[in-house]
């Protein structure tokens, strides 16, 4: 495998990580300190679950580009 392609991957990689984390780190701030302290209803919290679950979809889809990505090298 070449540089360009080990590099590529490895961002990939780090680009997922981050998504996911971030993504877990915002929705569990929106659920457990923003949302109550600003007295949002429960329809509010499942916007922020729906947006939560957006970002893990779209991280499950790299993850499965980036396993295509290896297999192809």
């Amino acid at each position: 495998m070449d540089k360009d392609k080990e590099q590529a991957i490895a961002r990939k990689g780090r680009h997922i990580g981050v998504v996911i984390a971030v993504t877990m780190l915002i929705w569990l701030a929106m659920n457990l300190f923003i949302g109550p302290a600003l007295g949002l209803t429960t329809r509010h919290a499942l916007l922020f679950d729906f947006a939560a679950l957006a970002g893990f979809i779209y991280a499950g889809v790299n993850i499965f580009q980036l396993w295509r990505m290896r297999q192809d090298s």
